[in-house]
């Protein structure tokens, strides 16, 4: 067990709708000592191409719990743009199906921010994975 009086906290994304990681999401650390504290943003970073924050901030010594604000709203813009030729082709083939919805993507982002709160132990390291996709996200404590 870890002798130092914070915790540290690191986290990453994968896009599940495509099979990879999501660079480029904006992602806000903040951190409170006790339930009835009030929150103290400590700062961000964004993921780079392999989906993960390298260099979010320390906590503070005390805290116990933490939240992770991720911006996936510009991530899921700027890549439905990259893909519209490549939805097009896939919208024909699913117009051949019919049990495929017909209009299943409304053209908005269904979750434009994804909060995450958990609590921490000094000394201990949680990194927590963000799964996403355009319409449901999972986390969890990863290693």
């Amino acid at each position: 067990m870890s002798t130092s009086t914070t915790a540290s906290v690191s986290t990453h994304i994968l896009d599940t709708s495509v099979g990879r990681p999501a660079g480029g999401v904006a992602v806000r650390l903040s951190a409170r000592t006790g339930r009835e504290a009030d929150w103290r943003a400590l700062g961000g970073s964004t993921t780079d191409a392999d989906g993960r924050c390298k260099d979010l901030p320390a906590l503070p010594e005390g805290t116990t719990h933490v939240r992770l604000d991720f911006a996936v709203e510009p991530y899921f813009e700027k890549n439905e743009k990259n893909s519209k030729n490549e939805k097009n082709e896939k919208k024909k083939q699913a117009d051949a199906q019919q049990d495929a919805p017909a209009n299943r993507d409304s053209g908005a982002v269904f979750f434009p921010e994804v909060a995450i709160t958990f609590a921490v132990n000094p000394g201990e390291h949680y990194h927590v994975p963000l799964l996403l996709n355009p319409f449901g996200y999972s986390v969890y404590r990863g290693s």
